[in-house]
């Protein structure tokens, strides 16, 4: 039986129709990932980092990544906008793309974005249609700052290496889509900040040498076994702390020097 006291506050909570405190009802930050197949939750032998991630944080993770998108795609389905629709003030969304948005627009495929750094637009002929094409960082900005006028804080990272391991010896170099990301986030302003994700990746995967590298690509030389997803979701991890922790200050579980990698 509750006590007195307690029985006489509920009572008059109902007759004076009073609500509860609305602390009792409050939302925790929510952390959007959206991005591409390397992102996204898969099936059989392969995995997104993206489902990995939340292993790392205090926050609820919603993974909106889809396979075979671009940043350009990602936006003509209207899949920002239903992000946009979803955040609200504090939210945290992560946005990763650049494996699909290269290619030529001349036989196009409806992912491929005009090439350039800036608000160049292209014409080009997408199932019969004549369709604008914008750049990587202008469907990145856009989308970014349609976030960040929710109140949402917006990381841009950069995109994860191929296997660097492919032709025998370690290669890497930042791709252009790396500069654009970085640029992107420069220009939604303070409540964006970028992650070189796919150098902090392409430095683990250095360390770990060929043979351990090479299992984790178990198809082609973008899309990582389970195992592999792990380590390049620590890489993110371990980039952003080595960034003071950003939007996600406070909400990481992991301290710098508990996952693996050097701070660049």
């Amino acid at each position: 039986m509750l006590p007195i006291s307690t029985l006489l506050g509920v009572l008059g909570l109902v007759a004076t129709g009073i609500s509860a405190p609305s602390s009792l009802v409050s939302r925790a930050q929510t952390v959007y990932l959206a991005g591409d197949s390397t992102m996204a939750k898969a099936t059989s032998n392969i995995q997104g980092w993206g489902v990995y991630l939340p292993y790392s944080l205090s926050l609820p993770v919603v993974n909106k990544a889809i396979g075979g998108r671009s940043a350009r795609s990602f936006t003509v389905e209207g899949r920002f906008d239903e992000i946009v629709k979803l955040v609200q003030p504090n939210d945290i969304v992560v946005i990763e793309f650049g494996h699909n948005d290269g290619g030529s627009l001349s036989t196009d495929n409806g992912r491929t974005d005009c090439p350039g750094a800036g608000n160049e637009t292209c014409t080009s002929n997408y199932n019969g249609q004549t369709v604008t094409v914008l750049t990587y960082p202008a469907y990145l900005v856009n989308a970014g700052r349609a976030m960040v006028a929710k109140g949402a804080k917006v990381i841009i990272s950069s995109p994860t290496p191929n296997n660097p391991w492919e032709g025998g010896t370690f290669t890497y170099s930042p791709s252009r889509f790396t500069t654009y990301s970085k640029d992107a986030a420069t220009k939604i302003g303070p409540s964006a900040m970028f992650v070189d994700h796919g150098t902090y990746t392409a430095n683990i995967f250095k360390s770990l040498g060929k043979a351990k590298v090479d299992v984790m690509y178990p198809n082609d030389h973008t899309h990582t076994s389970p195992a592999g997803a792990d380590v390049v979701a620590g890489a993110f991890v371990k980039a952003v702390l080595c960034a003071g922790g950003g939007f996600l200050n406070g909400f990481m579980k992991n301290s710098t020097a508990s996952v693996a990698g050097a701070c660049v």
